[in-house]
């Protein structure tokens, strides 16, 4: 009984100290974050992504591996954050360093041709160039005129003057002041404080329903605009076929 009481006071024991080293390593890298900058998290060039890497290394291994010095893997967050912020800075004031580091664009449509050179730089198939453009919202490779890949891996794309949207300034119509919608109903469930914020209640909302002839049930997102515009998607179980490979 007394050994079963040592083992357990030595597991927790260790339990608290990967609390402890958890919760530190989760304040030291929330620290490196923020001193990087958004840049960090949502545009990742090649160099910010390997230190990314490495510093998540280095956190799960001084978290985890209660035998490992915790100071040691403490250090190596600070200076590879540290590194990694000045590189930030001096990419900043030489455009070298930042092509060294960042990369430079490629082009992987010119005026409405694939450039396979292009695509080879940056490793992409024909399957990788149409998923990226697809993802941009583009379909037909017909509507392109140009395509690059920006050095952080996102895909810029110019459309042919023909496939382009016409505008209201193209038209000489005045345009309307917009803003964000509320999402008022999700999964067929009402969100209050969203109603309220706009303004609105329930009453106003089973109105506007009631006059689309639609169930709450059935909702699988409803949204209102600035001018109190209620548009409904219904949930459905229809399957599109495929004919994407």
């Amino acid at each position: 009984c007394l050994l079963l009481i040592i083992i357990l006071v030595n597991v927790m024991s260790d339990i608290w100290r990967v609390v402890a080293r958890s919760l530190f390593s989760l304040a030291t890298l929330f620290f490196m974050t923020k001193l990087l900058g958004k840049k960090q998290v949502s545009q990742l060039s090649l160099f910010d992504y390997v230190i990314g890497i490495s510093i998540g290394n280095f956190a799960a291994e001084m978290t985890i591996n209660l035998d490992s010095h915790f100071m040691h893997g403490t250090v190596a967050v600070v200076i590879f954050g540290v590194v990694a912020y000045i590189i930030s800075v001096v990419t900043m004031k030489s455009i070298v360093l930042r092509r060294f580091f960042m990369d430079e664009p490629t082009v992987l449509i010119a005026e409405g041709k694939i450039q396979e050179k292009g695509l080879k730089k940056v490793k992409y198939d024909i399957n990788d160039l149409l998923e990226q453009c697809r993802s941009a919202g583009y379909f037909d490779l017909n509507e392109i005129n140009y395509a690059v890949v920006e050095g952080n891996g996102d895909l810029s794309i110019l459309v042919k003057d023909e496939y382009k949207p016409v505008t209201k300034k193209d038209l000489n119509i005045k345009k309307e002041e917009t803003g964000l919608v509320a999402n008022v109903i999700i999964d067929g469930n009402i969100m209050h404080d969203n109603l309220k914020n706009i303004g609105k209640n329930v009453s106003w909302l089973d109105k506007e329903l009631e006059k689309q002839s639609v169930l709450l049930c059935d909702i699988l997102l409803a949204t209102v605009d600035k001018n109190f515009k209620v548009v409904i998607y219904k949930k459905n179980n229809y399957m599109f076929n495929d004919v994407l490979e």
